[in-house]
C-alpha cells in the first residue's frame, strides 16, 4: 500500500464497529482495516452524491437483478409462444369453417387493429361478439 497523498487522523468510533471492520476487512481484499474504511467511505460517498451509482451498486445486486430479468424475459418468450400457437389453431380452425374473401379479411384487420388500440390491448371475448352484433 502506497502512503503518498495520504494523511493521518485520529478516528473515533465505538467498539461494535471497529468489531465489525475486524470481522470483514480481509474478505474484501483489503490489506488493512485502513484500507476497507476508506473504500467504506469512497461507497457511501458515491451512495450520497449518486452521480454515478453504478460504480457502487455491488456486483451481486447487479448480476442478481440482471438474471433476475432475463429470467423473465425467457418466460414472456415462452408465454408469448405459447399463445401465438394456440391462436394459430383457432384462426386455422375458423378459416376451416368460414369462406372469407382477402378484401373483407383485410378490412376487419383494419378494424380489429383501431379497436384494439381504442381498448388499450385489453380486448375479450365479449368485446367482439358486442362489436359484431352492431
Amino acid at each position: 500500500m502506497s502512503f503518498e497523498n495520504k494523511k493521518k487522523f485520529a478516528l473515533w468510533a465505538r467498539p461494535e464497529t471497529l468489531e465489525k471492520v475486524e470481522e470483514v476487512y480481509r474478505e474484501d481484499n483489503c490489506q488493512s482495516k485502513s484500507e476497507f474504511i476508506e473504500k467504506a467511505v469512497d461507497f457511501y460517498y458515491g451512495f450520497l452524491t449518486s452521480d454515478n451509482y453504478k460504480t457502487f451498486l455491488p456486483n451481486v445486486v447487479t448480476s442478481t437483478l440482471k438474471s433476475i430479468v432475463a429470467e423473465s424475459d425467457n418466460r414472456q418468450n415462452r408465454m408469448l409462444f405459447k399463445l401465438a400457437v394456440e391462436i394459430a389453431i383457432m384462426e386455422n380452425l375458423i378459416a376451416l369453417q368460414q369462406d372469407i374473401d382477402p378484401l373483407s379479411l383485410e378490412r376487419l384487420r383494419g378494424e380489429c387493429v383501431q379497436e384494439v388500440k381504442r381498448l388499450n390491448g385489453s380486448f375479450r371475448f365479449e368485446d367482439a361478439a358486442e362489436w359484431q352484433r352492431g
